[in-house]
């Protein structure tokens, strides 16, 4: 059993709350705050029972400490939705840290990642975390599936519990797993068939519907010997794609594609099925006749679970496979819907939908692991706490 922020007397205590504020910038500025937004609950309930909160992150992906990967920009954003104070440190661990802990009450640590035995896992790192406080809360469900310091070596430490925000989402999620509302349509696309071939081997025992869109669907046909001539995916897709069975009633390949000899669509853009693909040309979207399939599938749904774009969506002269997908999901009102994946989640933003939905998750490699059955590492530290 998983404690919750709920379950302790957080006043006048030192709560260290693991966040995913990794979002994306532009020159410095925040470009999309929704994974901030979505904290902001669990952050305020802290504050409003009078804890000490000490917030912890990481930003990007830097080698070493990176100038453009401080966290000032999260400090700003906080600030602006907390209406108070958000001081940063310098950094995470150390003393100047424990003194600015000391005298603040909303504390914002630097770049976790700016150590290396953050991903490293290392456990003196992870013991200097835990040792800034009295409890600890994970609230970053997009990184629960990641065996790091701040995910799953600092609750060996300290009490431990999940956050509003995770706690919402291994909620929801479980009841796709457990009891989804039927007839149940999980969408799957993308372009990485190595991290998705595992939830769509699940899916097929628990979808009615398990529509397949994106350039994993042409990796998948490729190494299924129905599209010939083309470049052999990575042997570790390859290894997990020959046991993957494509047969089944409830599993929808695309019956049709927009190819092109190049992403730019400049030169020519035709439709084609996708065994007829020239060895020069690709696939950068699902067809007309693949739209009219799926958004037939998708209007009887009573659940939908979505998780990569159905082709090159960022140009819009392949946005239309995504973006109809996307309208036929929300049309559907009658269905509770569920989407995840930085991919996807932008695309719906893009196509101004994301609201329309009932559920963004905010982990899409979490998400999938978690739709796959597997006990996510963060989770399993809480199970784990003393």
């Amino acid at each position: 059993m998983i404690k919750t922020v709920r379950d302790f007397d957080v006043k006048n205590k030192k709560v260290l709350v693991r966040c995913d504020f990794n979002v994306p910038l532009n020159k410095g500025s925040i470009e999309d705050d929704f994974r901030i937004k979505q904290t902001v609950s669990t952050i305020k309930y802290l504050i409003k029972n009078k804890a000490k909160v000490i917030l912890m992150s990481h930003l990007g992906s830097p080698k070493g400490i990176e100038k453009n990967l401080r966290m000032d920009p999260i400090q700003k954003k906080l600030g602006q939705y907390l209406k108070q104070d958000v001081l940063k440190t310098s950094d995470c661990i150390g003393k100047e840290v424990e003194k600015a802990i000391s005298k603040n009450q909303v504390v914002l640590l630097e770049n976790l990642r700016f150590h290396k035995e953050e991903e490293e896992n290392d456990a003196k790192f992870g013991k200097e975390l835990a040792g800034l406080a009295d409890i600890y809360i994970n609230d970053a469900f997009g990184v629960s599936h990641r065996k790091h310091a701040s995910v799953v070596g600092v609750p060996k430490h300290i009490p431990s519990g999940a956050g509003l925000l995770l706690e919402k989402e291994v909620k929801i999620l479980s009841k796709v797993l457990e009891k989804p509302w039927r007839p149940l349509v999980a969408i799957i696309g993308g372009v990485k068939a190595s991290s998705k071939i595992k939830v769509i081997k699940q899916l097929q025992k628990t979808a009615d519907y398990l529509l397949i869109g994106g350039k994993i669907a042409n990796t998948i046909l490729i190494v299924k010997g129905v599209i010939v001539g083309r470049s052999w995916p990575s042997e570790d897709a390859v290894k997990e794609i020959k046991r993957l069975d494509i047969t089944p009633a409830n599993l929808y390949m695309p019956l049709d594609n927009l190819i092109s000899p190049d992403e730019s669509g400049k030169t020519y853009i035709r439709e084609s099925v996708p065994a007829r693909a020239g060895k020069d040309e690709f696939v950068f979207d699902i067809g007309p006749e693949t739209i009219k399939l799926f958004s037939k599938i998708i209007k009887q749904a009573k659940m939908i679970v979505w998780a990569g774009p159905m082709g090159l969506f960022e140009n819009p002269l392949f946005e239309k496979g995504t973006r109809e997908i996307a309208e036929k999901i929300v049309r559907n009102y009658k269905a509770y819907k569920i989407v995840g994946g930085g991919d996807t989640i932008f695309a719906v933003s893009k196509f101004g939908l994301r609201d329309k939905f009932d559920h963004v998750s905010t982990g899409g490699g979490a998400m999938l692991d978690f739709l796959c059955g597997e006990k996510l590492p963060g989770l399993k530290a809480l199970e784990n706490e003393t």
